[in-house]
């Protein structure tokens, strides 16, 4: 809130990009070490294959049903539709270890195959949304290959087996600097990307309610099949209220990147604001707890 506020007054208040990258891979890689260590202390077995594949599924449909649901919409192109329906079917990095900061804060305890579950949730919806945008086209499969290599999937996935491989001794040599000043340095990444929401505020001209309706409903629909999948496949309470907050989440650092590229006919004006303008700020300040309060509901 004061980094939206600081944006709206224009302060020259700014985190250097180069500062707003470092702690982007510190989080990225602490959550992905933390997640390693917990499944290696957990094992795998066939209930976690079945969460991780639930997962993707979850992620598929969330991005056909943003797809769907934005049709009624018409002043949205089908690029327009696929470029949203691939950052809402994706998920948010930041909006997820938040959420885990917030658990812990509670001392709500959640599965390590949560971090593994996010890593494979970030590109197949993004992959299923350039089909949709370019289902008539022969370089769909091309520009889907591009999204394996991503900076956010490659560190996520390799700190994850990182902590798988490094387990206890690792958790000791290195824990003291990924743990303890994690919620610092999160408070600090948080500032930053509410300076970036609240200079995209003023974009919302000519949008029109519709789409502005769509940025708050369509987390908690997202949420709502989270938090169905989640205690359906055998998750705890803070699993599925982390299952609920990825299925509610927008991508605003994969997607972008990929739907520039890939779809270069939607309109940025769109893609670029309501993810971060209204879906992260709704999600970090009113969702998070109400998914964490349904979720224990349904488990």
């Amino acid at each position: 809130m004061l980094g939206i506020v600081a944006a709206r007054v224009r302060s020259d208040l700014a985190i250097p990009a180069a500062i707003a990258q470092g702690l982007s891979i510190y989080l990225l890689a602490a959550i992905g070490l933390k997640g390693g260590w917990r499944l290696r202390e957990a094992g795998f077995s066939g209930e976690i294959a079945l969460q991780l594949a639930a997962a993707v599924a979850l992620g598929l449909a969330i991005a056909v049903i943003a797809f769907l649901l934005l049709d009624r919409l018409s002043r949205l192109t089908r690029f327009d539709r696929a470029a949203l329906a691939a950052h809402y079917g994706s998920v948010s990095v930041v909006t997820f270890v938040t959420a885990a900061e917030f658990l812990t804060r509670q001392g709500v305890a959640y599965e390590g195959q949560l971090v593994a579950m996010m890593a494979l949730m970030e590109a197949p919806a993004i992959m299923v949304a350039i089909w949709l945008a370019r289902r008539d086209s022969v370089d769909a499969g091309h520009e889907i290959t591009h999204l394996f290599t991503s900076g956010s999937v490659v560190i996520l996935l390799g700190a994850l087996l990182v902590g798988i491989l490094s387990g206890s001794d690792g958790h000791a040599q290195t824990g003291a600097f990924f743990i303890d000043p994690f919620a610092g340095l999160l408070t600090l990444f948080l500032l930053e990307m509410g300076l970036k929401a609240g200079a995209r505020l003023g974009d919302f001209k000519g949008m029109g309610w519709g789409l502005a309706a769509f940025a708050i409903y369509m987390p908690l629909i997202g949420a709502s099949l989270g938090i169905v999948v989640g205690a359906a496949v055998g998750l705890s309470h803070g699993g599925t209220t982390l299952l609920a907050v990825l299925a509610a989440s927008a991508s605003y650092i994969a997607a972008p990147a990929a739907v520039r590229q890939s779809i270069p006919e939607a309109n940025p004006s769109y893609y670029g604001t309501l993810p971060l303008a209204l879906t992260f700020p709704f999600n970090v300040t009113l969702g998070i707890p109400l998914y964490f309060e349904l979720s224990r509901l349904l488990t």
